[in-house]
């Protein structure tokens, strides 16, 4: 009986592994997302003449 005891044992143990390495990866992936900045869907505007620009006066 012993025997079944330690498989129920070891499952468990599997089990909490498991768990414990699942809640790790989610705290990981929360920290790092968003993995990059997000693609802008708008240009930006033309610069305004004269600043930085010889030919507006």
């Amino acid at each position: 009986m012993s025997h079944n005891g330690s498989e129920a044992d070891a499952a468990r143990k599997r089990e909490s592994d498991k768990r414990a390495l699942d809640q790790e990866l989610e705290e990981g992936l929360k920290g790092t997302f968003p993995a990059s900045d997000p693609v802008s869907v708008t240009q930006p505007g033309p610069a305004d003449p004269g600043e930085g620009d010889k030919t507006g006066k």
